[in-house]
Parts: structure tokens; sequence; C-alpha cells
């Protein structure tokens, strides 16, 4: 059989090669991606199964596993009269890491026919977006404590300690900005919020609700309040997170009056 048909699908995901290929080589982490049930054995020669959530069942072989960097199985359906029978498929992902520390993944599923190809483009466009949604999750458990830190950060008055507790939260190159300041790196950061702190005594820098967070990217609510209680400013911060799971981008949005 000849396989002359493929769909090609590339994305980039905010954490490292070594985070993303743990998906392929843990059993527990491969069902998270794909559903209860679906398992892999992380060998040439290893078996794959995927089980969809309606309960379709694929399966298949490993042919090639290269440690932080390339997956290679054989993928069909254990259903008679489905389009790709079990070893009529090759799927191919490639792993390489970006100057920020991030991954691009390559995803090349190798068919044996045009309409089979058409079948399954947007099948992989959910599943890779599924992918990146649940190794993001992995690899950003730390941004809540790093949203944290930062709030923490803009009602502290000694510079060396809001040094400290900001360094451990964002990247040396942050970027800061909302319609008061324009701020590059940690440095110029931690002078700002000393700045901020003596010109706007008294308030104090409260987060308020829950942190929402998709892939790379955090929203928090937030109220500077005057110490009787009163709100004297609303908004919303945008955070972006490093492969490292450090903040390296902070957006602030006002509320609206």
């Amino acid at each position: 059989m000849t396989l002359a048909f493929a769909v090609d699908r590339t994305i980039e995901i905010r954490a490292s090669c070594a985070t993303v290929f743990r998906f392929f080589t843990d059993p527990v982490r491969w069902a998270r991606w794909w559903g209860e049930g679906s398992t892999i054995d992380p060998v040439v020669g290893g078996a794959v199964l995927i089980v969809y959530p309606g309960g379709e069942r694929v399966s298949g072989v490993i042919r090639e596993l290269v440690v932080d960097r390339r997956l290679v199985f054989t993928y069909g359906y254990e259903s008679a009269g489905r389009p790709i029978a079990p070893g009529g498929s090759l799927v191919t992902i490639t792993l390489a890491e970006l100057a920020d520390g991030a991954t691009r993944l390559e995803l090349r599923h190798d068919v044996d026919r045009a309409e089979v190809r058409d079948l399954h483009v947007q099948g992989w466009r959910h599943q890779l977006a599924r992918f990146a949604d649940v190794v993001t999750n992995d690899a950003f458990t730390g941004a809540s404590d790093a949203v944290a830190a930062w709030f923490a950060s803009w009602n502290d008055g000694d510079a060396d300690h809001r040094r400290a507790i900001l360094g451990a939260a964002v990247s040396a190159d942050v970027r800061f900005r909302d319609a008061h300041g324009d701020i590059y790196g940690l440095d110029e950061l931690v002078n700002h919020v000393g700045a901020v702190l003596h010109f706007m005594p008294g308030l104090k820098l409260e987060m308020r609700g829950t942190l929402r967070r998709s892939h790379d990217v955090a929203l928090a609510d937030w109220a500077a309040v005057a110490p009787d209680g009163t709100s004297a400013l609303r908004g919303t911060n945008v955070f972006r997170f490093a492969a490292d799971g450090r903040i390296r981008d902070v957006i602030g949005v006002p509320a609206p009056p």
C-alpha cells in the first residue's frame, strides 16, 4: 500500500521539548490528551491505543522513538468499515526547540487516499489544540503562585525584598504596559513599582476572583483599595508566560467607568 497523501500540521507550544515529549512516554499523560482508556507503551514495537470520547478505538505500533525529538506510529481504526484499517496509515510527530525555549510541533499523517486525508484535517486541528492545552496545563501549574507574587510585590515597600519576589516570578526581560507605564526588564519594573508606592501612598493592590488561564495566557482582575476599603482603581491584568513558567509580559487594562 502506498501512502501518497498526507495531513500536515504545525503548532507552537509554550513549553520545553522535554515537557511536551513526556506526553508520549507516560501513559497517564497520553490518556489525558486522547481520553480515558488510551495508553502507549513507549518503546519501538510498543502498542499505541487511542480511545476517543465516543468510544471509537484506534490502535497502532510505534515505529520510531527519539527522546525529546520524534515519535512515529501506525494508526488505524479497530472497527470494520472505517476509512483506515489497523496498520493502514502512519503518524509522525517531530519536535524542535525554539529560541525562546518553546517547542515547535510538526505532525504528518500519511494516508493512501485524498478523501481519507481530507476527513482527518479538522480532527487533527482539534486534537493538536487539545494537546497544546493539556501540555500547558502541565507546564504552568505554578501560574497562580507567579501571579500571586506579582501582586504581592506591588505592596512591598522594601526594594530588595520586592526584587527577590519578582525575580522568582518574572523573566529578566519582563515587559509591563498600562496607561501609566511601559516598562522593560526586572530592574526597571522594581523601580517603577517603588514609584507607584511613593506617588499613590495608602493604596493596596488586591487580586479579585480566580485566575483564568488558557495555554500561556492568564487573566486576573484586581482593585487598588484605599485605607477605608473602597476601590480607587479597578482593572484586569493580562499575563503571558515564558516556556519556563515565569511571567514574561503583562498588560494592565482598566475596568470600564
